[in-house]
């Protein structure tokens, strides 16, 4: 990373530099070679799936060397190996590609014996990407089922136990599939307080959700499912779909967190308190709805703001986590773009605060674009009811497009979800 910004004379630039310093923190290449162990002797079949699973892939082999395995990555974010083949398929919607690489990798596992080991690589991003429908479920069934679930407005915990009844690998399926063999999950956290049952729904980690909990959960949040996804949950039969804990398939299974949000955020608090700054930490695992979160950080912003004398340390609100949007209207955006747009609404051109709200993976919703980054003067091409109408129609990706004030990093290969930063800085004397 090039030498951190001043936060007073180039706020953006500042704000720039803290996402790109947490992003950095979570590369696979440094976080997974100090959690592998030697080499397990007998044969070592690598699996794995999510925006960071090449390049989780790709750090493994270069510690072990050429290995056999099948990772499953989203288009773009494919990285070189000598052994392991990697498969890219789309995200957030599944297609044909991961639904045949989600097969294949129940093949590859399938038939191990005791003296065997699998190395699971897992990240956000895998629950679309792992693909194995129940039966009678078509895989156009599972598509309309993700579109349904993203916008819906339900929390990803939620979206994710509906998910499991309609799998055959989510919910400790995948690591089922693997027993007898010996089985290493390393994780790449991207969920709030990084239960890795809810990083990409869990596929080698024991779950205890019901059927009938993802029956009430589609209830809960109207979400509009295909009725043979439906009929699939409540044909569920004892034994069916996700592994309880306490299975013998999974009791030669270990999971280890390998990178997580805090962990992300953390450098950047450090980076903010030796260039100056005062850092309120708000957490690293939030949730809710983008604008309303937005709203109330835009609130603490202008309340600090107000107190600041000329002679104070400029503030820092850090926090992660992963917002919702409940779809209304037709635009494009994502949950990060939506919280930036939203607070710049609430700030009105406050001259004295600024933010960044971006995905660490480099996506925020399906389009290609992290996030935004907002400061006094974002709003002024379009005008402040332009503002109001594209955040009426879910349409923020578009807006900042307009305006110049998109963040865009290309594939990060990495994912530990959002980093949202408000600065606010003292009067002038």
């Amino acid at each position: 990373m090039t030498a951190l910004s001043d936060p007073v004379t180039e706020p953006s630039r500042f704000l720039r530099h803290l996402f790109d310093a947490a992003v950095a923190r979570a590369d696979p290449m440094r976080v997974v070679p100090e959690h592998l162990p030697p080499r397990p002797e007998g044969r070592l079949v690598v699996i794995g799936a999510g925006k960071a699973s090449a390049r989780m892939a790709e750090a493994v082999e270069a510690v072990y060397g050429p290995c056999e395995g099948l990772v499953l990555t989203r288009y773009g974010y494919a990285r070189p190996c000598k052994g392991i083949e990697i498969v890219e398929a789309a995200h957030p919607v599944p297609d044909q590609a991961g639904l045949e690489a989600t097969v294949r990798m129940l093949d590859l596992v399938s038939g191990l014996g005791p003296e065997d080991t699998v190395l699971a690589l897992i990240s956000g991003g895998g629950s679309a990407l792992l693909c194995a429908p129940v039966e009678g479920l078509t895989l156009e069934d599972k598509q309309a089922v993700n579109r349904a679930l993203l916008t819906s407005g339900a929390p990803i915990s939620a979206m994710n136990v509906v998910r499991k009844h309609l799998s055959r690998v989510k919910g400790g399926q995948l690591g089922a599939a693997c027993a007898p063999a010996r089985l290493l999950t390393l994780v790449i956290s991207d969920v709030p307080g990084d239960d890795p049952a809810e990083i990409a729904s869990g596929p080698t980690v024991a779950d205890r959700s019901t059927p009938a909990q993802a029956l009430e959960i589609i209830d809960r949040w109207k979400i509009a499912l295909p009725e043979a996804a439906r009929a699939a949950i409540t044909a569920a039969k004892p034994g069916d779909g996700p592994v309880p804990p306490g299975d013998p398939r999974l009791a030669r299974a270990d999971t280890r967190i390998v990178a997580a949000p805090a962990q992300s955020l953390a450098v950047a608090e450090e980076l903010a308190r030796a260039a100056g700054c005062e850092v309120r930490m708000l957490g690293d695992a939030l949730e809710g709805e983008a604008r309303e979160l937005a709203r109330s950080q835009a609130h603490m912003a202008r309340d600090i703001a107000a107190d600041m004398a000329p002679s104070d340390k400029p503030v820092l609100l850090l926090s992660g986590g992963e917002c919702t949007v409940t779809r209304r209207g037709g635009g494009r955006g994502g949950p990060n773009a939506e919280f930036a747009l939203a607070a710049a609404i609430e700030l009105a051109g406050h001259p004295r605060v600024h933010l960044l709200a971006c995905d660490t993976d480099g996506v925020d919703g399906a389009d290609e674009v992290a996030g935004a980054c907002v400061g006094p003067d974002t709003l002024d091409p379009l005008g402040f009811d332009a503002a109001c109408h594209a955040l009426d129609d879910n349409d923020a990706h578009g807006f900042f497009e307009e305006v110049g004030a998109q963040v865009v990093t290309g594939p990060t290969l990495t994912n530990v979800n959002d980093f949202r930063a408000l600065l606010v800085l003292p009067p002038e004397v």
